[in-house]
């Protein structure tokens, strides 16, 4: 079974038995989310978390990206031509679909056979399975856009090994499958090539319970070695320079580092971060640090606020010129504003954690949820 109009293709969907293969279908697009593949998600996990013959859902994507995260130009384009509160649409649907795959009843399974960065990680990391590949290429490269690590990533970037969330999230630090595997991003990882033995396994299981969905994965699963290069094998470094208060300390905390040892790791650390939108930098490190003592609600909610501020451009427009930057005319040469770590005080952090002053704006209204699963519970 396939949705069949034109703009509805753009997520195919399958049922076999008592799965249904959800595929996103944007390949040139490297799947980046649009508005209608979000929306027609949304609407197909709503129908099957009711219907009682869906047991599990499999999401994946064609070609080689599972996501490469939301469809950003075209919301910069739609902002430049009109309301900002059109990219608030688009988020608020975004990070509602989020919170359901968080807290979703049936088991979701969801198979990074490729590129999976930014809103990818959102449709993909809530759910209770992601399984990686030796083609997973992970990242949230929010701050070199002038954004922040959002669809929950202050929930699950902060619940990440001590520190290694912080330098993900503000390095916009590329992970291989096996990487995603040791940090707890993927539950499981399987050769590309047994990855159609596992779905024809996946449909036929007949069960919604995770811990018989888990044991058909570890069937095909196996246990990568991590590259010796990884930033996985350098957590005591990341942990002594990320687990400082403020992104100058950190980077202080590298410059020293870098002195005593010739380490092109932590030069190139170093210099990602001073090329990053220093705005972008100080409100996700914020953002990653509430994270960690709230539940996935309270982290789409606040992010929620950031997102609008950030996209009405009144605090700062880095958002537009990162993607005018590195989307739109390629250049790879922001000129962020301000220009500098020091000239942004906490106080003008504090306001993108503030309501928006709009008589029409209101906080993300999140759906309400019940007869919860345990997994979903603990992250309320």
């Amino acid at each position: 079974m396939a949705f069949s109009s034109p703009e509805q293709e753009q997520v195919l969907v399958e049922a076999k038995s008592f799965a249904r293969i959800l595929t996103l279908n944007r390949p040139k697009q490297l799947n980046a989310l649009s508005f209608s593949m979000i929306s027609q998600l949304l609407e197909c996990f709503l129908a099957y978390e009711e219907d009682p013959n869906v047991k599990i859902i499999i999401l994946k994507g064609k070609g080689r990206a599972f996501c490469a995260g939301g469809d950003v130009a075209t919301v910069v384009r739609d902002i430049a031509e009109g309301d900002w509160k059109l990219g608030a649409n688009f988020f608020s649907k975004e990070y509602i679909l989020n919170y359901l795959m968080a807290t979703y009843r049936k088991p979701q399974v969801s198979i990074l056979n490729g590129i999976v960065m930014g809103g990818g990680n959102g449709v993909s990391v809530h759910g209770r399975f992601r399984v990686a590949t030796e083609n997973s290429v992970f990242a949230m490269p929010e701050t070199a856009l002038g954004l922040f690590p959002d669809v929950g990533a202050s929930f699950f970037l902060s619940r990440l090994p001590e520190f290694f969330g912080e330098y993900v999230g503000l390095t916009g630090a590329r992970l291989d499958g096996a990487e995603m595997l040791a940090c707890g991003l993927a539950t499981h990882y399987v050769p590309s090539t047994r990855l159609s033995l596992l779905e024809d396994a996946l449909c036929n299981v007949g069960s919604d319970d995770p811990s018989i969905v888990s044991s058909i994965i570890d069937k095909y699963s196996e246990q990568p070695r991590l590259k010796e290069q990884s930033p996985y094998n350098r957590l005591d470094m990341i942990n002594k320079c990320f687990s400082r208060r403020t992104v100058e300390e950190i980077i202080s905390a590298l410059e020293r580092e870098v002195i005593d040892r010739k380490d092109s790791w932590i030069s190139t650390t170093i210099e990602t971060l001073k090329k990053a939108s220093p705005t972008s930098l100080k409100i996700s490190l914020r953002s990653i640090r509430e994270g960690r003592l709230q539940g996935v609600g309270q982290c789409l909610i606040c992010e929620y606020r950031m997102v609008c501020h950030v996209m009405r451009g009144e605090l700062s427009k880095d958002f537009f010129e990162g993607c005018r930057a590195i989307l739109i005319d390629k250049d790879r040469n922001p000129k962020w504003q301000p220009s500098k770590l020091e000239l942004i005080n906490d106080s003008m952090v504090d306001r993108y954690f503030s309501k928006v002053n709009d008589t029409e704006w209101e906080d993300l209204k999140l759906p309400a949820r019940s007869n919860l699963p345990a997994s979903a519970i603990s992250k309320l």
